[in-house]
């Protein structure tokens, strides 16, 4: 393949903006704030678990509460209505009046037990709340930090982003005047050879794979015309001639 010198060292150019292209999309996915918001959303998860459950916990605490002052209410009403009952002098069985008065005494004990059920209940019911608002604090001020640091990565893209399209516009700019049959060789060198096509010839050595050329690879690179498209024995790339390449 020939091509002219000047296409030959735009070729470079194209590679400079090809590595440049190459950096920015690395600096993309390594962008530190990935992994923030990775653990971020790791712990939020974890948090909102435990704060459905706490939630949960609290909603059958107060269910449970619900049922415990209903029972309660009952055998109130019951003892008030014996009590009643006893004071009006309406029972004056001897035998009925002792059956009334150890049904409200059994009251008395059953209410007893059940306001303790009760003031239980709204024990674990408190601290089942004193957990939602713990875990409600918690999963706020990780939501927080969760969205300043998408925010922070959701900028730092917009930038990379910004600076890859201005760069890639340049590439398009300066590829448009190379040979197509040229451009068309240092895309497949490049997507073979780990994203570079052409290499700068150096003081005798390929900037490519940083392999200094043999005797005769040198002596035929400098018998070649010009416009000759060499390639480096060793790593195949493109190889670029300049008045730095020690021939």
């Amino acid at each position: 393949m020939n091509a002219a010198p000047a296409d030959q060292i735009r070729l470079l150019d194209v590679q400079a903006f090809d590595v440049r292209l190459q950096q920015l999309a690395h600096r993309r996915k390594s962008l530190p704030e990935h992994t923030e918001i990775q653990s971020l959303t790791k712990d939020l998860t974890q948090m909102r678990d435990l704060l459905v459950a706490a939630q949960t916990e609290e909603s059958d605490c107060a269910r449970e509460q619900t049922k415990a002052e209903q029972d309660v209410d009952q055998v109130r009403t019951r003892a008030a209505r014996d009590q009643q009952r006893l004071d009006s002098g309406a029972v004056t069985s001897p035998k009925d009046l002792a059956g009334l008065q150890h049904e409200i005494t059994s009251l008395a004990k059953r209410q007893g037990d059940l306001e303790d059920v009760v003031l239980e209940v709204m024990e674990r019911r408190e601290s089942a709340q004193e957990r939602v608002a713990e875990l409600t604090e918690r999963v706020s001020s990780v939501q927080a930090k969760a969205d300043d640091a998408v925010a922070r990565r959701d900028a730092a893209c917009e930038e990379l982003d910004g600076e890859a399209a201005s760069v890639a516009k340049e590439r398009e700019v300066v590829a448009g005047v190379v040979p197509a049959d040229l451009i068309a060789l240092y895309d497949k060198l490049r997507a073979q050879q780990g994203g570079i096509g052409a290499a700068k010839l150096y003081q005798r050595t390929c900037q490519g794979c940083r392999q200094e050329l043999a005797i005769t690879e040198l002596a035929e690179i400098r018998s070649a015309a010009p416009d000759t498209v060499v390639r480096c024995e060793n790593c195949r790339r493109i190889l670029v001639r300049t008045s730095e390449s020690g021939l």
